[in-house]
């Protein structure tokens, strides 16, 4: 399956959609919003570019996209305030996979700018923005032309599904499980654990040759507590869903076989493996870890479950569909992931975790 031209968040504003699934993540953001918006006052008052250049990178679609550029323009104003200096233009390079969904970010611009204006007397700072379509592992801009770098909830996803799953004969190792679990040979987490340092080292290595000198880079990453990879936190969810596929087997509408040879592009990576992956790679100095945990907040009249059930199939919706075809019937999936969520909570607590990364260029 080739990642790059199948895997995006489900697109428009419908009841699946990523814009109506994303509040999780929104939280996940805005809790740690202040040391975000610390980061690049401190970037700021260090360069005072003129021009200041700033990629989201894994931008996908929805509210969260433009909300970020709005807090990132007012931390700036303020500080040019304080200086007693002019207010940079904004160049602004949002980035996702070919498949997202950028129509929707770019029918929302108008909104987004007229909100700007309604705060300032219908002045609105010097924004230009633009879709940068690509893979964050690898090159996307040219040399030295970024300041800031973001990036939320993206690069727990590899650049693909780790090779080495199968017995070279097209038998999968990870029978009825899309991700590592506690039936997964040693080889499964060794395989992914590779392709998390190639794809990082690779994605650490492309931001420092576009960012310049003392450029900062926030990102916000899934991962897990201590080296063991099957937890009650991340890597459970998938565990669910793995559950629920093999429901879904039983019932006759997809095939064992398909699921045997389903896997995640996945990867939970410990403090300890991102910190010696930073120190590895050399480009960038780690000014700051932070680990914690999301704020179980949820919509009036909707369980966890039911949350956590819609956010993974926004998620998950393009793959599913690309791998199993017309037989597999999301709903019913989805309801019963929601179900298995709620019965596992109510016997203890499913606790995913996610680091907050700062990083500057060496």
């Amino acid at each position: 399956m080739d990642v790059e031209k199948v895997f995006h968040m489900s697109g428009g504003v419908g009841k699946t959609s990523y814009a109506q699934n994303s509040s999780l993540q929104k939280v996940a953001s805005d809790m740690v919003k202040h040391i975000t918006m610390e980061t690049i006052r401190q970037l700021y008052d260090e360069i005072t570019p003129r021009s200041l250049g700033l990629a989201d990178l894994g931008c996908s679609s929805g509210p969260n996209s433009l909300s970020l550029i709005k807090d990132i323009v007012e931390a700036v104003e303020g500080s040019s305030h304080e200086m007693f200096g002019p207010l940079p233009e904004f160049r602004v390079f949002l980035n996702d996979l070919p498949t997202n969904d950028f129509n929707s970010v770019f029918k929302s611009l108008p909104d987004f700018y007229r909100d700007l204006k309604k705060d300032r007397n219908e002045r609105c700072p010097a924004i230009f923005i633009a879709g940068y379509p690509g893979s964050f592992y690898g090159r996307l801009f040219p040399n030295n032309c970024l300041h800031f770098v973001y990036s939320s909830y993206s690069l727990h996803w590899l650049s693909k599904v780790p090779p080495g799953l199968d017995d070279g004969h097209g038998k999968s190792i990870n029978k009825g499980n899309v991700y590592i679990s506690e039936l997964s040979p040693p080889s499964v987490p060794q395989a992914y654990r590779n392709q998390f340092r190639d794809d990082f080292s690779l994605f650490l290595k492309s931001r420092s040759e576009e960012l310049v000198a003392n450029g900062r880079m926030v990102l916000i990453t899934l991962g897990r507590i201590d080296q063991e990879h099957v937890d009650r936190g991340n890597s459970f969810f998938w565990e669910i869903l793995s559950r629920c596929l093999a429901i879904s087997v039983s019932q006759g509408e997809i095939e064992e076989e398909k699921v045997d040879c389903y896997d995640v592009h996945f990867y939970a990576a410990s403090r300890n493996e991102i910190e010696d992956e930073v120190r590895r790679e050399g480009s960038f100095g780690l000014e700051r870890l932070e680990m914690f945990e999301i704020e179980k907040q949820v919509k009036d009249g909707e369980t966890y479950g039911t949350a956590v059930a819609m956010t993974v199939r926004a998620i998950q919706e393009s793959m599913l569909c690309d791998h199993f075809g017309d037989g597999i019937k999301l709903d019913a999936l989805f309801s019963n992931y929601a179900k298995m969520v709620d019965q596992e909570m109510a016997k203890q607590e499913i606790n995913p975790i996610t680091f907050l990364l700062v990083l500057r260029k060496l």
